[in-house]
């Protein structure tokens, strides 16, 4: 493997933080290293990672309270039948913990996630990008972040700034990894992003997909109306609102292109040039597009996951690539969408 891959993890997570993709989707904001961030707690950390294990996403795993955090208790206690209060109560703790799972385990790198491809620093202009083969992973240290459902700098606050990255590293990481790797009738290409994304093989087929904007949520929900799954979302903006009303799914693309269109943009002039920019987890729409019959909408991923619920959309909605792939293996083409204020 190249020598450029033996770095630190906190210089790493430099490099990932000092370059964020410019033209993304939604209207994204100003990427940070998060290093002195505060401290891990490890009860909130725990939680996250049943609340993600049970498919009631925290958004990122940090060990760090905040709004995502609270909603994925609100939907976990809906689901389970629990007094719904978004607090970690006795009751909640007790009903996550029936799922054994440690918060983390110790894993060694796996040389065929260290080979890459990286691309190093992403330049700001469409053009640009689309001269490049994938916006793939900048460095290893983001993609593990990515596979493991949190952020570079949570890596670094487990391991320890030093701590060498590069194939056969063990590194201390959230427990997130699926009871299944069979992905079935797709693609392999598909299958693997899935697999790098530490997708379980056994999600439920939903009925619907219930999208609120009053607390920033993506709701399914099964035939008999029960919640099975929520995940924390980004959702329209005061230029681009999400639009209302009930559509439907009609396909779902994995490891999708982007085609780059400025006036489809209110903050990008229209005499911009159109592009085509290739695939890859830090293209404008991640590594999933679940399209509605709704043109130019649907779900998706994002390049920046410490945004969800954080920023603004020009108008689709945006989840972390691995909330997003989860999403993409329970839909299925004509379920019904329903978008709500």
């Amino acid at each position: 493997m190249p020598n450029r891959f033996f770095v630190s993890l906190m210089l790493a997570a430099t490099a990932v933080a000092g370059t964020a993709v410019a033209q993304n989707e939604g209207v994204a904001t100003p990427a940070d290293a998060g290093v002195a961030k505060p401290a891990i707690d490890g009860t909130i950390f725990h939680a996250q990672v049943l609340l993600d294990r049970a498919g009631f996403a925290p958004g990122v795993i940090d060990g760090i309270k905040g709004m995502s955090f609270e909603e994925a208790v609100k939907g976990f206690q809906t689901a389970r039948g629990l007094a719904v209060t978004g607090a970690l109560d006795g009751p909640t703790r007790a009903a996550l913990l029936r799922d054994r799972a440690p918060s983390t385990l110790h894993l060694r790198i796996d040389a065929s996630d260290a080979q890459g491809p990286f691309v190093g620093a992403i330049p700001a202009d469409p053009a640009a990008q689309a001269r490049m083969d994938c916006l793939c992973y900048r460095n290893l240290l983001e993609k593990i972040a990515e596979k493991f459902h949190t952020t570079p700098a949570t890596i670094v606050a487990l391991n320890g700034p030093e701590t060498i990255l590069q194939a056969g590293t063990v590194l201390r990481l959230p427990n997130v990894l699926p009871a299944s790797r069979d992905y079935g009738a797709v693609e392999p290409q598909a299958a693997q992003m899935l697999s790098d994304l530490n997708i379980d093989g056994n999600l439920p087929k939903a009925d619907r997909i219930v999208v609120d904007k009053s607390d920033g949520v993506l709701r399914l929900f099964d035939k008999g109306g029960a919640l099975i799954a929520q995940f924390p979302a980004t959702m329209g903006s005061e230029h681009d609102p999400l639009p209302l009303g009930t559509w439907k799914v009609t396909s779902v693309a994995y490891n999708p292109p982007f085609h780059y269109q400025p006036d489809l943009f209110w903050d990008v002039a229209d005499t911009k040039d159109e592009h085509r920019l290739p695939p890859g987890p830090n293209g404008p729409v991640g590594t999933i597009w679940v399209d509605i019959n709704k043109p130019h909408y649907g779900i998706h991923g994002t390049a920046e996951p410490e945004t969800i619920q954080r920023a603004e959309s020009h108008g689709c909605v945006r989840l972390t690539n691995w909330d997003a792939a989860r999403v993409a293996r329970m839909a299925s083409d004509g379920m019904t969408v329903i978008f709500r204020a």
